[in-house]
């Protein structure tokens, strides 16, 4: 279900700070595992703050993504490690479904870019294979859990999240620039998965458990419906021009 800002800044076990800049994420119970995709401390980590940070489309060459993040998560005074995505997407895109069954909290947050979808095989713009693009465009989603998930059921979350958003992508219509098929991504996305300590363990999160069945479901409303507001963003544009 979809929840208010108030509400999700009133978690029991994360603090949601938002601007026009940036949503952060604090993880006040200590570190926390976090599998990601990443640009700073991305993979298998154990993490304080998730950052989504809002930067200009195209990057100084000379700068580095990682350095960016980490000066900017230093500026906001988040200690221990942080975990930080980039997007050009507008931090007004964020869409938060929430949903809590049988004592398991899940909370799935979304920011949504479309300029760069693309189709997953499409020609790619860089054609070297050890390259570091600087485009940024991007779906990022987050999702937290408020029990743990073993390190298999972490990734089997991540393939769930790429396959609800692909479905939104779908559903929506969203075709890639390049070749005009259906889109299944942009360019540049990101995820993260959150798995909060405690004794009690997710083994499995895939299509035919439960708790599969609600993470899916959060993803693909949250991207629906940031995907919703991207398209309007589009056409006020197109009416004000």
């Amino acid at each position: 279900m979809n929840v208010s800002m108030s509400d999700i800044k009133a978690s029991r076990w994360f603090n949601l700070h938002r601007s026009d800049q940036h949503i952060w994420l604090a993880l006040p119970a200590g570190p926390h595992r976090v599998l990601s995709s990443c640009v700073l401390n991305g993979g298998l980590v154990h993490a304080d703050h998730v950052l989504n940070l809002k930067v200009p489309r195209q990057l100084a060459k000379q700068e580095q993504p990682a350095h960016t993040l980490q000066s900017y998560a230093d500026g906001l005074g988040a200690g221990g490690t942080t975990v930080g995505m980039m997007t050009a997407a507008s931090m007004a895109s964020l869409r938060c479904y929430r949903q809590q069954v049988q004592g398991v909290e899940l909370t799935v947050l979304v920011t949504c870019g479309l300029d760069n979808a693309r189709r997953v095989g499409d020609p790619a713009e860089y054609q070297q294979m050890i390259t570091s693009p600087v485009e940024v465009g991007t779906i990022n989603i987050v999702c937290l859990s408020s029990v743990g998930l073993t390190e298999a059921a972490m990734v089997e979350a991540v393939q769930m999240i790429t396959e609800a958003k692909t479905a939104a992508l779908v559903n929506a219509g969203i075709r890639s620039p390049l070749t005009c098929a259906l889109a299944t991504g942009t360019g540049t996305d990101a995820v993260a998965v959150v798995s909060a300590k405690g004794r009690e363990q997710v083994q499995y999160c895939g299509k035919h458990v439960l708790f599969g069945e609600i993470l899916g479901q959060l993803v693909l409303g949250a991207v629906q419906d940031s995907i919703g507001w991207y398209r309007q963003g589009e056409t006020d544009s197109q009416v004000d021009t």
